[in-house]
């Protein structure tokens, strides 16, 4: 325990890292989720098509090899300095993979909640002369996003767990952390793993707790 304490700050620096990956690959991943469930529901072959391959591509792709690919690509077009608000290539890159990757996921959320709103809401909107994409933006989109939120928990709770894998392209977050410090301290390996996990908990409770009380608002309103 003494160890935790004495190395309080760095393991707050591996966890604010931690948030920060979440924050910012959760956005993204969120708004490229999106867009990629209108492609799924277009009228237009060639977007369905494009959202389809994007979907079997990287849900089928296991996280470590995207996050890997993703350090190893960008330097090779000339990206290869590219840190956002201070932080690291290792960690823009890490962040691109995590959302590129989570967006797989919250593609297929979103589609089930556009696909589980009632078809006579989109006959409406196209009667009063709503284009396709109208339609979506300002009728089925808010509707779906009440349906959408149980699942996009789960997505994202997931997210804040996989933030750990990026440790293995040398991101020092949460995970990388916990394994520097158990190296170098193996006598409290296990008050070390505790102290991680322990943190770890209180982001996935924190992060459910925010969800469920947003789903509880969105379910009043409706």
């Amino acid at each position: 325990m003494d160890t935790l304490v004495e190395n309080r700050a760095e393991i707050w620096e591996g966890f604010r890292l931690t948030l920060w990956m979440l924050l910012v690959s959760g956005i993204l991943a969120t708004v490229l989720g999106t867009v990629l469930a209108s492609f799924r529901v277009s009228p237009v072959g060639s977007l369905r098509a494009i959202g389809t391959s994007y979907v079997n591509v990287f849900r089928n792709t296991p996280l470590v090899i995207i996050l890997v690919l993703s350090a190893a690509f960008w330097p090779t077009v000339g990206l290869n300095s590219i840190g956002v608000l201070g932080y690291s290539t290792f960690v823009t890159f890490a962040v691109l993979g995590l959302s590129v990757y989570t967006a797989a996921f919250v593609c297929e959320a979103v589609r089930s909640g556009i696909n589980s709103v009632a078809t006579g809401q989109a006959e409406a909107a196209r009667s009063v002369g709503m284009t396709f994409t109208q339609s979506l933006r300002l009728v089925i989109l808010p509707q779906a996003l009440r349906a959408v939120i149980p699942p996009l928990t789960s997505i994202y709770i997931a997210l804040a767990k996989n933030t750990s894998v990026a440790a293995i392209v040398g991101v020092p977050e949460a995970a990388y952390v916990m394994r520097r410090l158990s190296n170098k301290f193996t006598s409290d390996v296990y008050a070390i793993f505790l102290g991680i996990a322990l943190g770890y908990v209180i982001i996935v409770l924190v992060l459910s707790g925010l969800l469920q009380l947003a789903e509880r608002r969105l379910a009043v309103a409706r």
